[in-house]
């Protein structure tokens, strides 16, 4: 296993739109393997195979106390959704930046697992939310593009900063 590099906003890459999985081979589990160990070093609770620049639709989140209840979602598609779910979210792409966004409070999702195990997950709360933000992320979405002109603005100028410091 390996941990992987996170891509940064404002990558362009985080903007491409992942391709479905169609081979669930030795190379998929180990990718969703790195993803895995990615995400619980960064510390976060889910990670979009698009954050790491592989335009593929897979998602690993763990959401657990215990960081031990990984759920892997391989072209997951949200099939309903209801209510609505106001929470403050973060994102490993975009360090130290926390925004409320509205999502739906209650998700399905039809998705496959990394053995191609076809399988449906009913979410609510920070589940939900994990899973809708992590889906936006493989249609080439960050979460921020979801606030006002001026917060975007704020945060990407913020971004660029960092990045310069970086270096």
């Amino acid at each position: 296993m390996a941990i992987m590099k996170i891509l940064q906003y404002p990558d362009e890459r985080l903007h491409l739109v992942a391709s479905r999985v169609d081979a669930f081979d030795e190379g998929l589990k180990t990718t969703v393997a790195d993803m895995l160990e990615t995400m619980y070093a960064a510390p976060g609770i889910g990670l979009a195979a698009t954050q790491v620049g592989i335009q593929k639709q897979i998602i690993v989140i763990d959401i657990s106390e215990n960081r031990d209840d990984p759920i892997v979602l391989v072209n997951p598609e949200i099939v309903s959704k209801n209510g609505k779910s106001t929470l403050e979210e973060g994102c490993l792409s975009v360090p130290g930046i926390y925004e409320t966004v509205d999502r739906a409070e209650n998700i399905e999702v039809r998705a496959v697992d990394e053995n191609g195990r076809d399988f449906e997950i009913r979410a609510h709360g920070l589940l939900s939310v994990c899973i809708q933000h992590e889906i936006d992320h493989l249609k080439g979405r960050v979460f921020i593009e979801y606030l006002s002109r001026l917060k975007q603005t704020r945060i990407l100028a913020k971004m660029k900063k960092l990045a310069r410091e970086r270096m």
